[in-house]
Parts: C-alpha cells; sequence; structure tokens
C-alpha cells in the first residue's frame, strides 16, 4: 500500500496563515484519500487525531530530524522552512511558499546565507518543487540552483468559507464603517500607507489585525498621530478564525498594500465575502486579484486616496460586481489544490 508522509508540524499555530494552509489542505487530503493509499501527519502531541481516525500520526519532537525508520513512499513537506527531512529512498515534494526572508532588512546577510542554504539542500533533494504561485515559480530558478530535470509546478492555495455560525464579533469593534487588513505586521506589509485614507474620510476606522513588529507597530501610531486620525484606529493584535470572518463580513472594504507576497490568502478571502480590495499591484498579487481588484499605482497619498475614491465608487455604482469577486475567489479552493497534489503523488510513484 503506498504510503504518505505530510510535515504538518507548523500547524502547531492555528492563528497563523501558515497553521491555516497546513490545517486546510490536510483535512482536504484525507477526505480526498484514495482508498488503496495511507497517510502519516507531523504534529506536535496535542494534535495527534486532528485529521481523524483514518490518518496516521508521528509526533514532532526537538530531539529528532531525520528518523531513518520513517519510510514512506512520497513525502511532501508544504512549506520551505521546515526542521525535517526525509532519508533517500522516499520521493520528496518540497513547497516553497516565497522567499521574502531574504529581502527582510532586519535579519543579517550571514543568517540570510543559512537560510538560502537550507533551502538550497532541500531543493536539491526534491523529485518536484511546488509554489504556491506563478511568480515564486519564476524566483525559484533565479534564487536557487534547480536540476534541469526537477520540475517546478504552481499549485495554488485555497480558502474555505466559513457559515455565520462560524463568526464571532468582537468584544471591542469600531464605531463606524471600516477598512480591514490581516497579516503579520511588518515594514514590507506597508500598511502606514493606508492612513491617509482615513484624513480624506472622516467617519472611517482602520483596523490593522495580526501579530506585530514593536518598532513598525510604533511608527503606525506616530504617523496616526500626526495626520490626527489615531483615534479612528484599531491594532487588536493577533486575532482567532471566527473574529477574523465577522471582521470580513463586516468590512467596508480590505486593504492589502503588501510589498513582498508568495500568494495572498487575505486577498482571497476577502473576494469570497464579495468585498472590493485594495492591493500593491507586486509580486504575486495580481495573479490573486485578477482583473476585480483594485490596484494602487504608488503609495503616494494623493494616489493611495485617489485608488479608494475611485474604487469605491465603481463598487457601489456597479451591483454584479460582489458576484464577480466571489467568482474570482471560487478559484482558489482546497478540493481544487488536494486533487492536483493526489494526482502528483500518484505521478511521482509510476515513474522509475
Amino acid at each position: 500500500m503506498p504510503s504518505l508522509f505530510l510535515d504538518t508540524e507548523r500547524m502547531a499555530n492555528l492563528n497563523s496563515g501558515l497553521g491555516q494552509l497546513c490545517l486546510h489542505l490536510g483535512r482536504e487530503l484525507v477526505r480526498q484519500k484514495p482508498a488503496d493509499w495511507d497517510i502519516t501527519f507531523l504534529v506536535k502531541r496535542h494534535q495527534v487525531g486532528t485529521f481523524g481516525p483514518i490518518a496516521n500520526y508521528r509526533v514532532a519532537t526537538r530531539w529528532g530530524r531525520v528518523w531513518r525508520w520513517w519510510k514512506y513512499d512520497v513525502w511532501h513537506c508544504p512549506y520551505q522552512d521546515t526542521r525535517f527531512y526525509p532519508t533517500r529512498a522516499t520521493k520528496f515534494v518540497y513547497t516553497i511558499l516565497d522567499f521574502n526572508y531574504l529581502s527582510l532588512p532586519q535579519y543579517s546577510e550571514q543568517r540570510k546565507d543559512r537560510r538560502k542554504q537550507h533551502y538550497q539542500s532541500m531543493a536539491s533533494k526534491a523529485q518536484v518543487i511546488t509554489t504556491i504561485s506563478e511568480y515564486v515559480a519564476k524566483d525559484v530558478p533565479q534564487r536557487l540552483n534547480v536540476a534541469p530535470t526537477t520540475p517546478i509546478r504552481t499549485i495554488y492555495c485555497g480558502v474555505d468559507i466559513p457559515d455565520d455560525r462560524q463568526m464571532a464579533e468582537p468584544a471591542v469593534k469600531p464605531s463606524g464603517p471600516f477598512l480591514f487588513f490581516i497579516g503579520m505586521l511588518q515594514s514590507y506589509k506597508n500598511v502606514h500607507t493606508m492612513l491617509p485614507i482615513l484624513a480624506a474620510n472622516p467617519n472611517l476606522w482602520l483596523v490593522l489585525a495580526g501579530p506585530d513588529k514593536p518598532e513598525y507597530s510604533q511608527q503606525i501610531w506616530e504617523q496616526a498621530r500626526e495626520l490626527g486620525v489615531a483615534d479612528r484606529l484599531m491594532m487588536p493584535g493577533a486575532i482567532d478564525e471566527s473574529t477574523k470572518w465577522w471582521f470580513y463580513a463586516n468590512c467596508e472594504a480590505f486593504v492589502f498594500p503588501s510589498l513582498m507576497e508568495g500568494f495572498g490568502i487575505p486577498v482571497v478571502e476577502a473576494m469570497a465575502f464579495g468585498k472590493p480590495v485594495f492591493s500593491s499591484s507586486l509580486t504575486s498579487l495580481p495573479e490573486v486579484g485578477g482583473t476585480e481588484a483594485f490596484y494602487f499605482p504608488s503609495f503616494e497619498a494623493a494616489a493611495v486616496v485617489d485608488t479608494y475614491q475611485k474604487g469605491m465608487e465603481t463598487y457601489r455604482n456597479d451591483p454584479a460586481m460582489p458576484e464577480r469577486l466571489k467568482g474570482q475567489s471560487a478559484k482558489f479552493r482546497w478540493e481544487i489544490a488536494a486533487a492536483t497534489y493526489w494526482q502528483l503523488y500518484q505521478d511521482l510513484l509510476r515513474e522509475k
């Protein structure tokens, strides 16, 4: 019986994008599992059983990286920063989400070099490299030495949209219409450039959700005070899934001015609610937003405000736009991703 091993150790933090990726991809792989395959997940001890009794589990510990008796036909790591790796006899699928770490100014060149060496080591072991966007697929051979015989395939992430029962209204929320952003608050997320929209719209709030880097959050607050909009800025920190869905469902629009993204799951999530999306036009984001997102031509204050004002006018005057946004979001589903991966796993086993 063929066996698949999936490294979902990062699922330990379910409030992170990576944790959600591991969870939802794992669930869908189990749902679509061929009857003649075994599937085993690498998890933290408290998450044994997450994918039900049909799956097997290995407990991730800090003592082990490779166990020679962990022998599987196919080993898939769905993110590039894994601490575990397979034996030589295993067909290895290595997923690269992005190379953002290598561009972040807060890390030394030595740390970046070590991280890049790790990526290279894993890529050299892989029979197939997968990415979550065409942008990253094109970036891989620019960053790493990839053998001509190693294919690079794009398999998009998915989004699972909950029903109303899975939404929880936060205890503290804006007292008026609001823009919403969710993600790690680091400088490359570029969210401080959205503050001029508040200055131009005195009834509007901005909610920036997600764990923050203190130096960047301090910069945001200082700029908000300078513009006189600090009383309409909310930064609730990391929020759980049910609260996140409430903010999507109730926001006026979603803003995502990020300068570096391997995919941009929040854009797909916002579109699933038919919400207008105002996005950066950089890296992978045009792939995700398609023709339905509004893109900032620059992040000068006047351009940001003008793009927002004109975009909202277009949205309000086009009653069919919410459904088109939902249609764009529907292109990215975990059932599509899982079906594509199962085909890949089976193709690998058929290869000599």
